[in-house]
């Protein structure tokens, strides 16, 4: 008969053995969601030259609206080969409340941006939108989040190298600026709420949802503040499909499918990098110039990405087995 000593060896040994796939698990999901939300940064990054090109043609809020409104119609059909358990899922208060609430802070915070970029470069655009990379921890404190040091440390190392990447010596603030800084404070907020709800609902209804709102929004604002021409149209048409197709419909839905299995903070420190290829986007399609200091820029944000992803690892991976067992 087997003693107690060995009855409890083989049931840690058992309990071992069931938690070694689910950690296999969680590490394959987080690195899915990581390249996801790479590409995401790529998307975003390149369409800021979209956006200030769309703007040679038709005003902010009517590409915004166009853009978006495309982008839910791109996912629409999707719809229809949604597996079964997300197909059957009904359209309830909570994911109504959650694509309303992720819509207004899109429209909010894109519109911003869009505006501001009339004021501003497609470099210092980046740069300053990638600041909600501190505003997401930073309000995550306030909803009680638990941000560790490797976090800060990649934060704060992300922030100088957008800083030596788009700040020149003789830099001022201009009033685009001013918009893309409070655009970046609803960026953050965007971060938060689909870090919230998309782990809660269908990813692909919440982003058809929340597209639906923006484009609502910003075509109101187009129908009263701006000058609609179907020409004018027409002419902005490759970079309003770009924004809507590649950025809003694939980027935005990527971001919300990758956050299913990512921490918002570190979520913010990748799809910060779109500063990144704002910059080496800029430069090829517009002539905006990267110095010395951008390329150390680009890898400062680098390493403070990888910083933030594998300095709380460990401590990650160790909480695991608790939580499971209770």
């Amino acid at each position: 008969m087997p003693s107690q000593r060995g009855v409890v060896k083989s049931i840690a040994l058992r309990q071992s053995s069931r938690l070694l796939p689910l950690r296999t698990t969680m590490r394959s999901q987080a690195l899915r969601a990581d390249i996801l939300m790479l590409i995401t940064a790529a998307i975003w990054g390149a369409a800021f030259v979209a956006q200030r090109l769309g703007m040679d043609a038709i005003g902010p809020f009517l590409y915004t609206g166009l853009r978006f409104t495309l982008g839910a119609l791109v996912l629409l059909p999707l719809l229809l080969v949604l597996p079964k358990p997300a197909a059957q899922q009904p359209l309830n208060r909570g994911m109504l409340l959650g694509g309303v609430l992720m819509g207004l802070a899109l429209s909010l915070g894109i519109n911003l941006q869009q505006v501001g970029l009339l004021f501003t470069s497609v470099t210092n655009s980046g740069f300053i939108t990638g600041l909600y990379v501190i505003i997401v921890p930073l309000l995550g404190l306030l909803l009680g989040h638990r941000t560790g040091f490797g976090t800060w440390l990649g934060a704060s190392l992300a922030v100088a190298g957008m800083f030596l990447l788009s700040v020149g010596d003789n830099f001022h603030v201009a009033s685009g600026d001013w918009l893309q800084l409070a655009g970046a404070c609803v960026w953050g907020v965007h971060v938060l709420l689909v870090g919230f709800f998309a782990s809660r609902y269908d990813p692909i209804r919440l982003a058809i949802l929340q597209f639906a709102v923006c484009a609502v929004v910003s075509l109101g604002l187009a129908v009263v503040f701006e000058e609609i021409q179907l020409a004018a149209i027409a002419q902005a048409g490759p970079a309003i499909l770009y924004g809507g197709v590649i950025a809003v419909a694939i980027g935005y839905t990527l971001q919300v499918v990758a956050q299913r299995h990512a921490i918002a903070s570190h979520a913010a420190i990748i799809l910060s990098l779109e500063a990144v290829f704002a910059a080496i986007a800029g430069a090829l399609m517009l002539g905006e110039s990267l110095h010395a200091r951008g390329y150390m820029g680009c890898a400062l944000m680098f390493v403070g990405m990888l910083v933030a992803q594998l300095w709380p690892h460990k401590q990650a991976a160790k909480a695991v087995p608790a939580k499971v067992e209770a």
